[in-house]
C-alpha cells in the first residue's frame, strides 16, 4: 500500500493489524544530503508514512497533528530501511503513535505522533 509521494520516493508499505504499519525502501543516491548519508527527510518521510498507514488502519480518518523524529545513526546509500509504527495510545478523538526507524534491526531514528480523528 502506498500513495503518490511514496511511490516517487520508492517507498512501499502495508497495514500489519489495526494501529499497526510497516513501510521500507533502499536509500538511492537522490535520497543523500550534502554529508553523504542518508537526507533526514527521507528516513522522516519513511516513517510518517508507517504512521498515516498505521493512524488510519481503523478505518476512521485520521489526520497529523504533531509530529516529533529524533535521529540516531546516519544512514547510507544503497541501505534498506525500515519504519514500523505502533499505536500507543487510541481514544475516540486523538491517538498517539511511536514509529521505531531500523537498518538491519539496528535503530536509527524514533517518530512519535499524535492524530486527530476525524470521526467514530
Amino acid at each position: 500500500m502506498q500513495d503518490a509521494f511514496m511511490s516517487a520516493l520508492g517507498i512501499e508499505g502495508e497495514i500489519l493489524s489495526p494501529g499497526q504499519a510497516r513501510t521500507w525502501g533502499t536509500v538511492r543516491p537522490e535520497h543523500i544530503n550534502l554529508h553523504g548519508t542518508a537526507h533526514g527527510g527521507f528516513l522522516y518521510t519513511l516513517a510518517d508514512a508507517a504512521f498515516a498507514l498505521a493512524s488510519n488502519s481503523h478505518g476512521v480518518p485520521a489526520v497529523a497533528l504533531s509530529t516529533h523524529m529524533e535521529y540516531l545513526r546516519p544512514v547510507q546509500a544503497g541501505e534498506i530501511v525500515e519504519a514500523v509504527a505502533e499505536e500507543v495510545y487510541r481514544g475516540r478523538r486523538a491517538a498517539l503513535y511511536r514509529v521505531e526507524v531500523r537498518r538491519d534491526g539496528e535503530l536509527v531514528a524514533v517518530f512519535t505522533g499524535w492524530v486527530h480523528r476525524l470521526t467514530e
